[in-house]
Formats: C-alpha cells, sequence, structure tokens
C-alpha cells in the first residue's frame, strides 16, 4: 500500500507543474474578462486652422525689460491662427525700435506677423522705412527706404528680404532689382536678377 501511494505521488509531482501553469493560466484569463476595460483617454484635440480671436481698428504695443516702447502695431483689421500662432492683419502699420533707438516703420496692405511682430511678411504696396538720423558718433545716416509687393521683414535682426521686384532707396541713391537680401547689422546687400541702380556722389559739407 505504501508502495503504491509513493507511486501515486511521484507521478503526481511529475504533472504538478504543468497543473500549476494551466491554473494560472486560467486565473490570468478570468482576471482579464473580469476586469472593466479602461476608459480611452482624452484624445488631443486637433489644432484649429480658423482664427480663434479677431481685433478692429487695434494697436499693440511691446516695452522691452527697461520699460521703453520696443514696437508698435497698428492695424484695421486682425485675425489670429492658433495653428501658426501667427497674426494676419489688414492695413498694418508696424513702428519698431532697435537697441540704439532707431525707429524702422512698415506699412502693406496686409501682413503675416509672429507673435511679438519681430518677423513680419508684408503683402502688397509694402514699404520699411528708416528715417534720416545720426549714429552716436554725430555721423548723418540717410533716409532709407524699401518698397515692393512683397517684403519679409526681421525688425531685430534689421534684415529685409524679397523673392519680388524691390526698389531701395538710401538718400539720393535709387538701386531696383528681381530680388533682395539686406542685412544693416553686416552692411551687405545682396542683389539678384536685373539689377538696376543710380548711385550719386555725396553732397560737399
Amino acid at each position: 500500500m505504501i508502495r503504491f501511494v509513493r507511486l501515486a505521488w511521484d507521478r503526481l509531482s511529475i504533472y504538478l507543474p504543468i497543473m500549476l501553469m494551466g491554473l494560472l493560466a486560467l486565473g490570468t484569463y478570468w482576471l482579464v474578462r473580469s476586469t472593466p476595460l479602461l476608459e480611452p483617454g482624452v484624445t488631443e484635440q486637433p489644432l484649429r486652422e480658423d482664427p480663434d480671436y479677431q481685433m478692429e481698428r487695434f494697436s499693440i504695443k511691446t516695452f522691452d525689460g527697461n520699460g521703453r516702447l520696443k514696437s508698435e502695431v497698428y492695424g484695421e483689421q486682425a485675425r489670429h491662427y492658433p495653428h501658426t500662432d501667427v497674426l494676419e492683419i489688414d492695413r498694418v502699420r508696424i513702428r519698431s525700435f532697435n537697441q540704439r533707438g532707431y525707429l524702422t516703420v512698415a506699412t502693406a496692405k496686409r501682413a503675416l506677423a509672429n507673435n511679438d511682430a519681430t518677423e513680419v511678411q508684408l503683402i502688397g504696396d509694402a514699404q520699411v522705412v528708416r528715417e534720416a538720423t545720426v549714429d552716436r558718433s554725430g555721423t548723418p545716416l540717410p533716409r532709407v527706404s524699401f518698397s515692393g509687393e512683397f517684403l519679409h521683414a526681421y525688425l531685430e535682426e534689421e534684415r529685409i528680404k524679397s523673392h519680388k521686384p524691390v526698389e531701395l532707396v538710401r538718400g539720393s541713391d535709387r538701386i531696383t532689382a528681381d530680388s533682395l537680401d539686406y542685412s544693416n547689422f553686416d552692411q551687405v546687400m545682396e542683389l539678384r536678377g536685373r539689377v538696376r541702380g543710380i548711385l550719386l556722389p555725396p553732397p560737399e559739407r
């Protein structure tokens, strides 16, 4: 009898791990079936492509860390597009002061500006003007203006670009070209396409 029990126990011990694994698998299956499905998380809302707000006959001013006026934007109407964070402005006029206090004025029928108006695409009768002034050493700086149907102005970098015909007037000098890349910081101007200019000698002091 004892031998029979020992033999039965030996056989049971062989199949015991398989039986335990089967019970574990059944328990896992029951647990999965009994657990309620989690509600799906809140899906990210698609970015709106229509304007989230509009303004009429507005003026926006920004100031630097010392409280000095940095820029001022006027417009007949503006629409803000949240998916690109771009402000589309009709009949725009932007006054921008650089770190040296020089004033630049940009105007156009329509403009696309970033949130702080440091980068502006001017479309239709576009013009960027820096009035005549003097530098810190007292040297006079002539009036400079850029005009065309499209101008891309980087106001903080004092850079003007255009892939369309543009006219540059600096004092009594006048230059036209099919495209332009001008950096006031570097004092470098790159003109492409048909370039024509009238350069006059400076007046005698």
